[in-house]
């Protein structure tokens, strides 16, 4: 049996609901530290209130089980957006019950009611699972992924 949950998109008044999501993101990604860090309360307000930020949950009962947080980005060249998918994860007992395709095609109804040309994402070439969800969902595309440091500035 499969626990039932809804999906809901955060607005600045779901700061806890931010917050387990953030737990959530830390214990799939191995990455507590990271993600586990207090952020305060009105950081979290300000970005949930930003029209670019998408922060899609999906709870079952009090308990954030899946989430994603998207970023619209808009075009010069088009006057058009996309959106990217910047973090995906589904807690571990939840997970292949449809959690992670149900948050994208919610995703894909946003993007679509803002007039968006494409949801994309990346994935570690590593993550068979990722690699096998997005081959499911889209269109792989072969590109390189470079990081790029900024200068610290306070020295």
């Amino acid at each position: 049996m499969h626990a039932a949950f809804n999906i809901r998109q955060l607005t600045h008044a779901d700061v806890a609901l931010a917050r387990a999501l953030n737990v959530l993101f830390g214990e799939a990604f191995g990455e507590a530290d990271t993600y586990g860090a207090e952020v305060p309360p009105e950081h979290l307000r300000r970005l949930l209130a930003q029209p670019h930020v998408v922060v899609l949950v999906a709870v079952a009962g009090e308990n954030v089980i899946g989430g994603l947080v998207a970023y619209e980005l808009e075009k010069l060249e088009r006057a058009q957006s996309e959106l990217y998918i910047y973090d995906l994860a589904v807690a571990t007992p939840h997970r292949r019950r449809g959690l992670a395709t149900a948050l994208i095609e919610r995703l894909q109804a946003v993007a679509a009611e803002r007039g968006s040309a494409v949801v994309y994402v990346q994935a570690d070439w590593s993550d068979e699972p990722a690699k096998a969800l997005y081959g499911k969902l889209g269109t792989r595309k072969r590109v390189l992924h470079f990081e790029l440091d900024v200068p610290d500035k306070r020295t």
